[in-house]
């Protein structure tokens, strides 16, 4: 599924919709470059799960959990920007909590696949050096696993 946002604000509306999907188990990861909007997109995601607390980059303490404020699943956001092998995730204890929570992680294609069998693939894309594009993004979603067959993403 490809989509365009237009803006940030369309961006933090598209991870709110996607948070409507999203059940406790899911393991979201995000890839794209710097400034694409990924920690935007997880903002709109933790918004539509209603988790405590500001949603900002990890880059620097890795992983932040975001305790639900609505009884619904914690939100695991994590930063691999800085994580260079499977040693490393693993250190994390990524897996202690990925069946109570929703764990998104940015930068981690190549990673974290082997957290779970199942995963929702995202690539946020910026549409540089395209006249008139501004803030748009082009964002890509694809399910991996049963979890994700027949289910109509965004």
């Amino acid at each position: 599924m490809t989509r365009v946002v237009e803006s940030g604000e369309a961006m933090q509306a598209a991870g709110r919709e996607l948070a409507g999907l999203l059940r406790a188990g899911d393991l979201v990861v995000l890839r794209g470059g710097l400034g694409a909007g990924k920690t935007t997109l997880t903002q709109g995601i933790g918004a539509g799960l209603g988790v405590r607390g500001a949603i900002t980059s990890p880059t620097f303490v890795i992983a932040r959990v975001h305790p639900s404020l609505t009884g619904g699943p914690a939100l695991v956001h994590v930063d691999a920007y800085r994580l260079r092998s499977l040693d490393e995730v693993d250190d994390l204890d990524l897996d202690a909590s990925l069946a109570d929570s929703v764990t998104v992680v940015e930068w981690g294609t190549g990673l974290v696949e082997g957290l779970a069998e199942d995963r929702l693939e995202v690539e946020v894309e910026r549409s540089v050096g395209l006249e008139g594009a501004g803030e748009a993004r082009t964002l890509r979603l694809a399910g991996v696993g049963p979890r994700w067959a027949g289910v109509a993403l965004p």
